[in-house]
């Protein structure tokens, strides 16, 4: 069966939902040239400002986040791009000569209306195919790149200050989920006229502590600051974010945040996403990702049946509800497969903790009392080996 990965977008098509995230990745016209010929369909420029040349960075820029070792993201204290705005209108004319099916969309940042539109005016003439507007920066605000606004009033109102100058050019508007209502703001964006959101920005955050210096990360010659959180420990925030927008206003989305492989791609269609930009990933794996999101996409749909994307975007928005309609008095208990336990424990410490009691100790093995369980599913959920299911009383097997 024949997968077709394209996509539109805003009434842009794209060859497949993958986008570069505007990062180090997308400042660099050479790797922008190498990601196009990689696959990649289109790019966010590292977002600009009018005074982008005035912002001063300071290194290191970039802080790994983890949770015993494990890799769960980065924090950065990045500003906006170190190019002119020249530069940038520069590289947009030469990406599009040179790749004219390719999606280049600039990222802007203003403090007034006449420089919202007038980069806005400016990218579109070197032939730029959508608009993106950062709006919510979660660190250097100080630098009074962007205007300060008033949610959701503001983000209309620069919304349409941009539309009004991008004419037929569709615009995105980039959201936070620091917003107090990204609802509210969404629907803000679908009465300026906007063409759809990017949802969402990192996150206004701080890594972590030195326990020796008493300083917090990153260390800038013995002080720090708040940084934007990216990577996996964000996907469960913007599968929320997505797929709220999704059900409540009728506008493309641009999925962003915790993207790590093709299924979290597919998870991000399925609650409604147009398009995936992705960021953290490409720094960790290289460029070169793209051909395993694109191999694994299309398996899975060929697998599911699914010949294009329009048939995967929403396809699982009917199945979430508000919790009052979640189906009551249907009883589960959990069930311990010995075959896949290692005997660590941690089943029995989670439910003894949750006061449930169920799990008892038996020659060197958890078993469940399926009189006592309730079906809670703490002890399925903090055991790393899967070994734990739950299922109907009725069909409850206790393995010894």
């Amino acid at each position: 069966m024949t997968v077709d990965l394209s996509v539109d977008f805003c009434g842009i098509k794209h060859e497949n939902p993958f986008i570069l995230a505007p990062s180090p990745s997308t400042d660099n016209l050479d790797l922008l040239i190498q990601a196009f010929e990689a696959g990649w369909a289109g790019a966010v420029l590292k977002t600009v400002a009018v005074d982008s040349r005035v912002v001063s960075r300071v290194f290191p820029m970039v802080t790994r986040v983890e949770q015993d070792a494990a890799f769960i993201g980065l924090q950065n204290i990045d500003l906006v791009s170190e190019h002119s705005v020249e530069t940038i209108e520069r590289n947009v004319r030469i990406l599009k000569e040179r790749f004219p099916t390719k999606v280049v969309i600039p990222s802007i940042m203003a403090f007034a209306k006449e420089d919202w539109q007038s980069l806005t005016k400016r990218f579109i003439a070197a032939g730029a195919d959508i608009i993106e507007c950062s709006i919510w920066h979660p660190h250097g605000t100080e630098w009074t790149l962007c205007t300060k606004v008033e949610e959701p009033v503001g983000t209309e109102q620069i919304a349409s200050w941009v539309k009004e100058a991008a004419g037929d050019v569709p615009v995105i508007i980039k959201l936070s989920a620091l917003d107090s209502d990204i609802i509210a703001t969404a629907v803000a964006v679908e009465r300026s006229g906007a063409d759809g959101v990017s949802a969402i920005n990192t996150i206004k955050s701080i890594t972590g502590v030195n326990l020796d210096t008493l300083i917090p990360y990153p260390n800038i010659a013995g002080l720090s600051t708040y940084g934007g959180l990216s990577g996996p420990a964000l996907k469960p925030i913007a599968l929320r974010c997505t797929a709220e927008i999704a059900q409540k206003v009728d506008l493309d989305i641009a999925a962003s945040g915790g993207i790590t492989t093709w299924k979290d791609g597919a998870e991000f269609l399925l609650l409604g996403a147009n398009t995936l930009q992705i960021c953290t990933a490409v720094l960790r794996f290289g460029l070169g990702i793209i051909d395993e999101f694109k191999q694994g996409l299309e398996g899975w749909m060929r697998e599911k049946g699914f010949q294009n994307l329009t048939e995967v975007i929403g396809k699982s928005l009917p199945y979430l509800v508000e919790h009052s309609r979640l189906p009551r008095g249907i009883q589960v208990v959990s069930t311990i497969h010995k075959e896949l336990c290692n005997g660590c424990g941690v089943c029995l410490s989670a439910c003894r903790a949750g006061g449930h009691q169920a799990i008892i100790w038996t020659d060197g093995f958890p078993q469940v009392e399926a009189d006592k369980c309730i079906g809670c599913g703490i002890c399925r959920a903090m055991c790393f080996l899967k070994a734990i299911t739950l299922i109907r009383p009725s069909r409850a097997k206790v393995h010894v």
